[in-house]
């Protein structure tokens, strides 16, 4: 009987200790961390894009980390500075990801601004990536037979649409594609809004 008790309560330290060490020592080092000049809130279709860029489990092929030189060849990739505190600020519950199936995304507002890029990417991604593995998220457009007023529409390669469709951006394929031109981190991480770093 003794010998459940110690087990149980070492269980209980141990996740306890893990909790402390991997979640509030972490909270409270980082609650202090002011937002960066150049960083701002997310708006509500860019908070809406980040949701849906989680339900649909983007992060566990995306990281959105850029490593520092030390650790990897992330800045000789293209894919900025190494990424610091300050980047996340407004990031609850942070998308660091998982693993790299596909490549960093933390600076893909600043490597892809075109809006039409990522409408096809997302739309079928071996139109502009012949060797993706992502799969395709046709499902976040409409195939109309002809564009409406604020309609926007996305621009294909031949023989993709059928002949007579235009293809347009659904809400949800807009709100993606603003979460994803926000992600842009070219800015100094230690100016700190309205003083010097």
């Amino acid at each position: 009987m003794n010998r459940y008790l110690v087990i149980f309560l070492g269980a209980v330290a141990t996740v306890t200790f893990a909790f402390v060490v991997l979640i509030g020592l972490p909270e409270v080092q980082l609650a202090g961390v002011p937002a960066p000049a150049g960083l701002a809130p997310y708006t509500a279709s860019q908070a809406e894009g980040r949701a849906l860029y989680t339900s649909l489990g983007c992060y566990y092929c995306h990281s959105q980390q850029v490593r520092t030189p030390s650790f990897g060849s992330d800045s000789a990739r293209g894919w900025g500075r190494a990424s610091e505190p300050e980047d996340y600020v407004y990031d609850r519950p942070h998308l660091l990801g998982t693993m790299r199936t596909g490549p960093d995304l933390m600076n893909i507002g600043v490597r892809q601004p075109s809006r039409d890029w990522h409408y096809l990417h997302l739309y079928q991604p071996r139109a502009v990536a012949p060797f993706s593995v992502m799969p395709s998220f046709r499902f976040l457009f409409v195939l109309k037979d002809q564009a409406e007023m604020g309609d926007e529409i996305v621009t294909t390669p031949p023989g993709l649409v059928p002949a007579g469709k235009v293809v347009v951006a659904g809400p949800k394929a807009r709100a993606l594609v603003d979460y994803l031109l926000a992600l842009k981190r070219d800015y100094d991480p230690h100016a700190v809004a309205g003083g010097a770093p």
